[in-house]
C-alpha cells in the first residue's frame, strides 16, 4: 500500500507517546525517520520501529531519557545521550556542530551513551539549510560486519554521510554503508520475499549466501567491496575509521572490544561524529556552490554506456524518490504493515494504515 507521510508520522506518535517519549522527542525521532522513508531507504525509517519496540522491551532504550552537553569549547562538544533513542540527540549535536561552524567556520560533536539513529544522510543534510557542509558518522548497536579474511562478525555497518551544497543541482548527499549493504535492506528482502545478491553476507559457517533469512540471522555482512579482490579491505578500513571517530573518541562502546574484555555491550553505548565546514570561511568567498555545481554537470555528462541509464551523482536516487513518494505516499508492504499492526496494538493504541 501507499501510505502518506502524515498518517505514518501520526501512528508513530500515538506509539511513542505510549512508550514514554516526550513530545519534542516524538516530533523529532519522527521527522527523521519520516524524511528517512520520503527520500526512499526504506530500511532505516518506520521500518526500524518493530526493532525498536524489542529494544524497549528488553529495556535497552530509555525513551525520556536526559541529553547532556559534557563538554563545550569553541568548535568542539561531547555530548551525552542517556541511552535514549539517536535521533534527538543526533539532532541536538548537529545543530551544536552547525552553530559552531557559523561562528567559527567548523564545527565538530562527538556523542556517546546513545543509540541507533536512523539514517545517516538526515544528519548531514541539516547542514545543507545554511550552506554548510554536513559530516555524519555512528557506530552501530551490534556487530553485523566480517573483516577481510575473517569469519566472525566484528564491526557494525558504520554509516558515512556526506553533504555539500550546491545552487543549481540537487545537493551532493553521499550516505553508504561500509558494508556492502546495510543490514536493514535484509529485512527488506526478507519482507518482499527476495534473494540477496550473491557476495553481500555469509551464513553462520562464513559461507556466501543469498537467503535473506539465513543472512538476517547470521548477521555476517562482507565489507564494502565484497572481497580482497574487489577491495573489501577498504571497507573494513572505513568501518574501523568510523568507530574509531564515532565510539573511540567519545567514549562509547563497542561491542567486538566489549566482548572481548567479557564485559557486557548495553544497546544504548552507541557513538555518532557530526561535524559541519563553513567553505565561505576557507575560501573567503561564495563560489563554492557554483564550482560544485560545475563539478556534477561534468559527471552527469558523462557518456553512458547505455542510454537509458545515465550517469548519476550521489543522492540523485534519494532526490527522485523523495519528489515521487511527496506526492505519490510511502510504499509499505504488506508484512511491514503486519509489524506496524501488532506494535501498534501492543501499545493498545489505534492502528492507522488502513487501506
Amino acid at each position: 500500500m501507499k501510505v502518506s507521510s502524515e498518517v505514518l508520522r501520526e501512528q508513530l506518535g500515538l506509539i511513542f507517546r505510549v512508550w514514554g517519549m516526550p513530545a519534542e522527542f516524538i516530533e523529532m525521532t519522527s521527522r527523521v525517520m519520516i524524511d528517512t522513508d520520503l527520500h526512499g531507504i526504506d530500511s532505516h525509517g518506520i521500518g526500524m520501529l518493530s526493532v525498536y519496540n524489542n529494544w524497549r522491551k528488553r529495556g535497552r532504550i530509555v525513551f525520556d531519557a536526559p541529553i547532556t552537553v559534557v563538554t563545550d569549547l569553541h568548535s568542539l562538544s561531547l555530548i551525552d545521550g542517556g541511552g535514549g533513542l539517536g535521533h534527538p540527540v543526533g539532532i541536538q549535536g548537529m545543530k551544536i556542530a552547525i552553530t559552531k561552524a557559523q561562528e567559527t567556520g567548523l564545527g565538530m560533536v562527538s556523542v556517546r551513551q546513545s543509540n541507533h539513529f536512523g539514517a545517516a544522510g538526515y544528519y548531514a543534510r541539516m547542514a545543507l539549510e545554511h550552506d554548510l557542509i554536513g559530516v555524519a558518522m555512528t557506530g552501530t548497536p551490534g556487530s553485523a560486519v566480517v573483516p577481510t579474511f575473517g569469519k566472525k562478525n566484528m564491526l557494525g555497518t558504520n554509516p558515512i554521510a556526506f553533504a555539500a551544497p550546491t545552487r543549481r543541482n540537487p545537493p551532493f548527499v553521499l550516505d553508504m554503508a561500509t558494508s556492502t549493504i546495510p543490514i536493514g535492506k535484509l529485512a527488506v528482502a526478507k519482507r518482499l520475499g527476495l534473494p540477496v545478491k550473491e557476495g553481500w553476507a555469509l551464513d553462520e559457517d562464513g559461507n556466501p549466501t543469498t537467503d535473506p533469512v539465513v543472512a538476517r540471522e547470521a548477521r555476517k555482512l562482507t565489507p564494502l567491496g565484497g572481497t580482497r579482490d574487489l577491495g573489501s579491505h577498504k571497507g573494513y578500513g572505513l568501518a574501523a575509521m568510523v568507530d574509531i571517530l564515532s565510539s573511540t573518541l567519545s567514549g562509547a562502546g563497542i561491542l567486538c572490544v566489549t566482548r572481548d574484555k567479557g564485559e557486557e555491550f548495553n544497546i544504548g553505548r552507541v557513538g555518532h561524529f557530526f561535524l559541519a565546514l563553513n567553505p565561505a570561511t576557507i575560501r573567503g568567498d561564495d563560489g563554492f556552490p557554483d564550482e560544485l555545481d560545475d563539478l556534477i554537470d561534468v559527471l552527469h555528462a558523462t557518456p553512458p554506456v547505455k542510454k537509458d541509464q545515465p550517469v548519476l551523482v550521489a543522492g540523485d536516487p534519494e532526490w527522485e524518490a523523495f519528489k515521487i513518494r511527496s506526492k505519490n505516499g510511502i510504499p509499505v508492504s504488506r508484512e511491514l504493515a503486519q509489524e506496524i499492526k501488532l506494535v501498534a496494538e501492543e501499545a493498545d493504541v489505534e492502528y492507522l494504515l488502513k487501506n
